[in-house]
């Protein structure tokens, strides 16, 4: 049985850590407003990518290129650290962000992407939750797969701890940036530092329900591991303030089945009088 690499322990142990933090200050298996479906969304998605998903895309990718291009296996394997750092971040996560925000202006790209906003709470069980094809269709995963092939593997490693770190960090509700925000001395660091990467405070903004609330930028904020990105091209909103409240707005309740697996299972067109609206701002979101 071949062995998980290193990485993926770390992030196991990260992962772990977050969530025994949450357990221990706001109850990681009984958040507020949580139904039973939120369990199984959560379940079976972050089930899928981790042991189909993402395993099937490495191994798909690495087939076709020995197949295509064998010639290419470990190409830049010699390539200076800074630039192969600079490729992940454009192919990986940038690329990341503008799926991300394209999945907040097609409807058909949200319907594969709403599971993640559903819920109404922010937790580390929200890091995974997407519909079961969302990330087959990442290019930022296939492209990972690509530079892995190219050599880059050793970069990798150490890349997707930093980025799930930050990922991880920006979904808990246990928001580490709050607590250094009462530092004056920190003040021009943390100007700084929630100009560059996700904080708790940004990324909640984006998981906001209702628009009308100061601290919501549901159509923006859209970085993952680089805030930098919504700065950039500006969809970038930063209140030092969280939402009043989580979740999709304007939409009636999903189930389990549309979250998981649209277009198997089409959304609910029945809406109710005071959501007619949900039809077109669902594109929006």
């Amino acid at each position: 049985m071949p062995r998980m690499p290193v990485s993926t322990y770390a992030i196991l142990a990260i992962y772990i850590s977050f969530g025994l933090l949450e357990l221990w200050r706001t109850r990681l298996f009984a958040k507020a407003g949580q139904t039973r479906a939120d369990g199984v969304v959560e379940i079976v998605s972050t089930a899928m990518l981790l042991m189909i998903t993402q395993p099937a895309i490495l191994l798909f990718v690495n087939w076709g290129m020995e197949q295509v291009w064998p010639e290419w296996r470990g190409i830049l394997t010699d390539l200076n650290i800074v630039a192969a750092i600079a490729l992940f971040l454009i192919f990986d996560d940038m690329m990341q962000y503008w799926q991300h925000r394209a999945s907040h202006s097609f409807s058909w790209l949200y319907n594969m992407h709403r599971a993640h906003h559903d819920a109404q709470y922010m937790s580390v069980r929200l890091v995974y939750r997407n519909n079961i094809f969302y990330y087959a269709l990442m290019p930022s995963i296939w492209l990972s797969a690509l530079l892995v092939y190219l050599g880059l593997g050793w970069v990798y490693a150490g890349y997707i701890i930093v980025k799930l770190t930050v990922i991880i960090a920006a979904h808990s509700d246990v928001a580490w940036d709050r607590a250094l925000w009462k530092y004056k001395w920190l003040s021009p660091l943390m100007w700084v530092v929630e100009r560059t990467i996700s904080t708790p405070a940004t990324h909640h903004a984006h998981h906001g329900r209702h628009y009308s609330d100061p601290a919501v930028n549901y159509k923006g904020n859209f970085g993952n591991l680089l805030f930098f990105w919504d700065i950039l091209f500006g969809t970038a909103k930063i209140t030092r303030r969280f939402p009043q409240s989580y979740g999709v707005e304007n939409l009636p309740t999903a189930p389990i089945g549309q979250q998981l697996a649209w277009p198997l299972f089409p959304e609910n067109k029945q809406f109710d009088p005071a959501t007619q609206e949900g039809a077109v701002v669902a594109a929006g979101r």
